[in-house]
């Protein structure tokens, strides 16, 4: 014998609840860097935005293999909103503090992002998660 449903169970849609619908709350991806020069137009899609804001990464002197995560947000104008934090670093301990300087750097030095009106009001407040992935210079290493 099946249980009757509840009346709101019986009322609920996927359209009546938001987040069914929209992007997940924080929004991650993982760029290999250095990346080349981005295209010259606004970007309008996730996957456009993310390689613009890590053509400003640069390894800093004798960084081997290395990985590092930033944590931010972005206005509706491509500006960032708040400072960046670090969640996540993979790297030696005397390496770490140039290269999370230099992450802060090249997000400071790429925002603010050229942004759709349609993608700047998706990404509007969103947590951005953002690895950069740097293989080494010899581009045969892992982080």
């Amino acid at each position: 014998m099946a249980l009757p449903a509840s009346p709101a169970a019986a009322q609920f849609d996927v359209y009546d609840d938001p987040s069914v619908l929209s992007l997940p709350t924080t929004l991650r991806a993982t760029v290999r860097v250095p990346v080349t020069a981005t295209s010259e137009g606004p970007a309008d899609t996730l996957a456009a935005l993310y390689p613009h804001l890590a053509a400003c990464w640069r390894p800093p002197a004798d960084l081997g293999a290395a990985a590092i995560t930033a944590r931010f947000s972005l206005r509706r104008d491509g500006s960032l909103q708040g400072t960046p934090r670090i969640t996540f670093t993979r790297v030696p301990p005397r390496q770490r503090d140039a290269l999370v300087a230099e992450t802060l750097a090249s997000l400071a030095r790429c925002t603010p992002a050229r942004l759709t009106a349609g993608l700047g009001g998706a990404v509007a407040g969103r947590p951005i998660a953002l690895r950069f992935v740097y293989p080494g210079p010899n581009q045969g290493e892992r982080p």
